[in-house]
């Protein structure tokens, strides 16, 4: 028996000492992150589409006369092009089957003509909904008015429109109608050219901007590639070189540089949403010594409606009449509050078990963490949003 007992404490510490040794070799591993998923290189970016156009086919759900008077203009505009010349009044024209809208759409880095993008139909006046239509041949340009794209085809809202409407009538409604989604209907003209093979150094931008991430990012780069390799230039700008061995292989060597992990470092925040409640707690988050005491006071007044009715009228005699006396309740409740004495918090956890233990509501900590900011307990940066 001794001898088994033996045995098992040597397991145990050996177990122990294994999972010690994990812990300090692959402890930062477990928090790192991709350099792909905090930054992007400098350079390597989407570009923003925007057109304006018709979507017809509609069933009597677009554009009325008052209001959508553009959209006359630009119908009459389209037919003119196509060589149909009406003499006819203009607003006869708009038998609420057409909308104007606003296409957007993204286009990627390295995009090449004939490729595929999605557009965003977006209503511009009042069309009630946009289901069932079809875009029209809409150019898409970027700031430079220059044309990169252009988009045609049905439109999709995801929902849809049902009922007659009307006195008398019910209309069901699912999801947003004035808007919608042409999948892969632009279509990429023009592509805009970023030639990466004649770069001699890249950059790469963090996203969240702080020195010590970027710090950690060159350090973790030059661990690969050689010491000087990288340079922080601030705290959202890392500077590469390129190595000989990499000239004319620069989509390779990125491809390195985005798959290293980096410990990723934040100031510590606390973000409060009043509207809803909500509460998020960064994991730097700390709390001073302090004392916590809340309370509610709670008013509830109940009304009774009492009915007096009067007994059978003698002969001879009008009787009485039934009176509603009414029965007012008011009962003031106020719920017991602690002092509580909440130590110097040093994890995220310690931060949550201390203020669970005053017994909060996710709405009663947004006052409680605005308390503790004003008295300088909350180490951290409160943002209400």
């Amino acid at each position: 028996m001794s001898f088994t007992r033996s045995i098992v404490r040597r397991s145990l510490v050996l177990c122990w000492v294994l999972l010690a040794v994990t812990s300090v070799l692959f402890g930062d591993t477990a928090e790192a992150v991709r350099i792909k998923d905090i930054g992007t290189f400098e350079g390597v970016r989407e570009n923003q589409l925007i057109g304006y156009g018709l979507v017809v086919g509609l069933d009597r759900t677009g554009d009325q006369v008052i209001g959508g008077q553009f959209t006359i203009q630009a119908m009459m505009s389209m037919l003119n092009k196509m060589g149909i010349n009406l003499v006819i009044d203009p607003i006869q024209l708009l038998t609420r089957n057409i909308a104007s809208v606003m296409v957007t759409a993204k286009l990627p880095p390295f995009a090449k003509p004939g490729m595929t993008l999605d557009a965003v139909v977006s209503s511009m006046a009042n069309a009630k909904s946009l289901q069932g239509g079809t875009l029209l041949l809409t150019p898409l340009k970027a700031p430079n008015q220059q044309v990169y794209a252009v988009a045609q085809g049905p439109v999709s809202i995801g929902g849809f429109l049902g009922g007659v409407g009307g006195p008398g009538g019910a209309t069901v409604t699912k999801n947003h109608q004035a808007a919608g989604v042409v999948p892969g209907g632009a279509i990429v003209e023009k592509e805009v050219a970023v030639d990466i093979q004649n770069w001699d150094s890249v950059s790469i931008l963090l996203r969240y901007g702080d020195f010590t991430t970027a710090i950690r990012t060159a350090e973790a780069i030059n661990a690969v590639f050689g010491p000087g390799m990288a340079v922080p230039v601030d705290a959202a700008r890392v500077k590469v070189a390129l190595p000989v061995g990499f000239h004319g292989r620069v989509a390779e060597y990125l491809a390195q540089i985005e798959g290293l992990d980096v410990a990723v470092d934040a100031p510590a925040k606390v973000v409060v949403n009043e509207r809803t409640g909500t509460v998020v707690l960064g994991e730097h988050v700390r709390l001073s010594t302090c004392a916590i005491s809340h309370g509610n006071l709670t008013i509830s007044v109940k009304s009774t409606l009492n009915v007096s009715q009067p007994p059978a009228p003698v002969i001879g005699s009008t009787g009485g009449q039934t009176t509603v006396t009414p029965d007012v309740q008011t009962e003031v409740k106020e719920q017991e509050a602690r002092l509580m004495v909440v130590d110097e918090t040093v994890t995220l956890g310690d931060v949550v078990r201390a203020l669970n233990a005053v017994g909060v509501t996710p709405r009663d900590l947004v006052a409680i963490l605005s308390a503790l900011k004003s008295a300088g307990a909350l180490q951290a940066n409160l943002e209400i949003i």
